[in-house]
């Protein structure tokens, strides 16, 4: 492949004559060779679909002619069908305003633009990638914007229809196995009975708590910084912008985007991802602990707790024949790590505005949108190979509850509190069960234990 001559405001550039990017993307490529993690996806899409409601914007007000306008759209309609998604090849870690990945956008579509004029890559006529691409923008207030956007975008399309997915194969194991009374355990012992369905009805509570943060959150992401230009104050912009532009996003999205009332704090501060982040943060926590219970509970599956089953779906060791591990809730759990470790990042990089900008801007994108992806694969995996599977071992946990020492509980508001310990370690010692040892010691008889420890009747409050 040839070469062509690329120009920018420090000179010329040779770049690869059948690539759609320009000089300023040829000089980040060529500086920041720094890891192999592009910038996602979705934060170029959204570009790209900012750059399309941007230029309708400015030629509803007269600031760029119909037709430039026209050939922007169509490039940036071809960018979003995912026509050239080669054609961003940045890393994250670069500028920390994100103006090479802004610019990268620019280019692509400046050069589709003219070819689609019928002009050549790299004339810069007759659309120009800074005079009529980024008309009315700064990369200060784009990418931010495109942040949101995106954000907002694959929690919509991945993150929320996960949990669902999750929550109702939950919801329906909660219901069919309501029946089942199985002991209840606190700091990891034993303590009193409740059924499966309540047990997994409180993973399922987990979840829809998790959701419901998530969706309160999304409230601030649909404010958007377009119009803010350099530093918050909208210089080299009509005063109708920014609030016609966000109204464009929203009409194209059909979601309630809106120009922030302070684009000083959202250029500057990016708190919305913060809070955002602890939303993820909570979901990684309440995923982390419903993995963990579904594990233990299948531990075995003869020398632990042996009360669910999950599914076989790959051998489990290289060296003994025949094990099946729980690779579904360890996946599960690895992601729950790596999105609190995002949420410490996210942090952190939002904490560091200095005066009217954060420089910290890919990281964030970056962080927020790997947590989404990895959640949102991680549940939807969790629910299709594991929980979908989960049935419970009726005799185990038959077995676990008759040989329960708490169900001692039972019989407190009858013989107290210290008569009731006392039967309880008495039975322990003795290795007799807790009817046996309650017979031996005189406290009742077998009947009035059976009427009184009745592992079904202690699963909720009771009149009596």
């Amino acid at each position: 492949m040839g070469t062509r001559t690329e120009t920018d405001s420090m000179g010329e550039v040779e770049v690869d004559e059948g690539r759609y990017w320009g000089a300023q993307t040829e000089r980040s490529r060529r500086h920041f060779a720094i890891g192999t993690d592009r910038m996602p996806m979705p934060i170029i899409h959204a570009l790209a679909f900012l750059k399309k409601a941007v230029a309708i914007t400015n030629a509803e007000l007269g600031s760029i002619d119909a037709l430039r306008a026209d050939l922007i759209v169509r490039a940036a309609d071809e960018v979003l069908a995912g026509r050239f998604d080669e054609e961003f090849p940045l890393v994250i870690y670069q500028t920390g305003s994100g103006t090479q990945t802004n610019m990268n956008v620019n280019e692509v579509l400046s050069n589709r633009a003219n070819e689609l004029a019928g002009g050549v890559l790299g004339s810069k006529a007759p659309v120009h990638p800074n005079d009529h691409v980024n008309l009315s923008q700064s990369s200060n207030d784009v990418f931010p914007a495109a942040i949101h956007l995106a954000i907002v975008t694959e929690i919509e399309a991945r993150l929320l229809p996960a949990i669902d997915r999750l929550a109702s194969t939950l919801t329906d194991k909660a219901t069919r196995f309501a029946d089942i009374v199985k002991i209840g355990r606190t700091h990891l012992q034993d303590a009193t009975p409740l059924t499966l369905g309540q047990e997994i009805g409180g993973w399922v509570a987990q979840l829809e708590h998790a959701k419901r943060a998530i969706e309160r959150n999304l409230e601030p992401l649909f404010e958007l910084s377009l119009g803010g230009t350099a530093v918050g104050t909208g210089l080299n912009t009509l005063p109708a912008f920014a609030d016609l532009a966000a109204a464009h996003v929203a009409r194209l999205t059909g979601r309630p985007y809106v120009s922030a009332p302070n684009k000083f704090a959202i250029m500057a501060g990016h708190d919305a991802l913060v809070a955002m982040a602890g939303a993820f943060g909570q979901l990684a926590a309440a995923s982390m602990k419903i993995a963990n219970d579904i594990r233990w509970l299948a531990s075995g599956p003869r020398a632990g707790l042996g009360e669910l089953t999950i599914p076989e779906n790959e051998p489990g060791s290289s060296i003994m024949p025949g094990k099946v591990n729980p690779t579904q809730a360890e996946a599960l759990t690895m992601v729950a790590v790596r999105v609190m470790g995002s949420l410490t990042t996210i942090t952190v990089a939002a904490s560091q505005g200095n005066f009217e900008l954060n420089v910290y801007k890919p990281v964030l994108a970056s962080e927020a949108l790997a947590a989404i992806r990895l959640l949102s694969d991680a549940l939807r995996s969790f629910e299709e190979h594991c929980a979908r599977g989960i049935e419970p071992n009726r005799r185990a946990i038959a077995a676990h509850v008759s040989s329960s020492l708490m169900l001692v509980t039972a019989l407190t508001p009858r013989l107290g509190y210290d008569a009731a310990a006392h039967l309880a370690k008495h039975a322990q010692t003795t290795g007799k069960t807790l009817r046996e040892a309650a017979v031996s010691l005189g406290l009742l008889t077998e009947a009035e234990f059976d009427a009184e420890v009745r592992p079904d009747a202690m699963i909720g409050p009771s009149e009596t």
